[in-house]
């Protein structure tokens, strides 16, 4: 009997001393692929932001803004201070205007406006609510 109670400590004791000496060994992600993973996510969002900023130089956005009383200046300074999934719905959303606008189809032109002003609007929704 005292050499079964001798052979379940030790296989105890192997068992409480073996995980914590194999949770030494690093599951981290190598500095180098934590840096990549960083200068792509600055890299998307500086993409996005000039889609976004180009599109509201463009002079028949300028034009649709001012005819609704949108101040563009307000809207690119709030440019810089999104981030995150706002930024990259309102480049999405930019990227479609470029698209339809580069196109020159007459049909899309309402609809662009639209997408233009509701692009303009949330803008400055977001810079009030922030």
């Amino acid at each position: 009997m005292r050499t079964i109670a001798s052979v379940l400590v030790v296989v105890f004791s192997f068992i409480a001393v073996i995980p914590p000496a194999h949770a030494q060994t690093s599951h981290a992600a190598p500095q180098s692929a934590l840096d990549a993973a960083v200068q792509d996510h600055v890299a998307t969002g500086a993409a996005d932001r000039e889609t976004v900023l180009r599109l509201l130089e463009r002079p028949d956005v300028q034009a649709v803004a001012g005819d609704i009383g949108l101040d563009l200046r307000r809207a690119q300074t709030a440019i810089a201070t999104l981030d995150g999934q706002q930024l990259t719905d309102l480049a999405a959303q930019a990227q479609q205007v470029e698209q339809a606008l580069a196109g020159g189809q007459s049909r899309v032109v309402i609809s662009t406006t639209l997408i233009i002003i509701a692009l303009l609007v949330l803008i400055l929704l977001i810079v009030a609510i922030d």
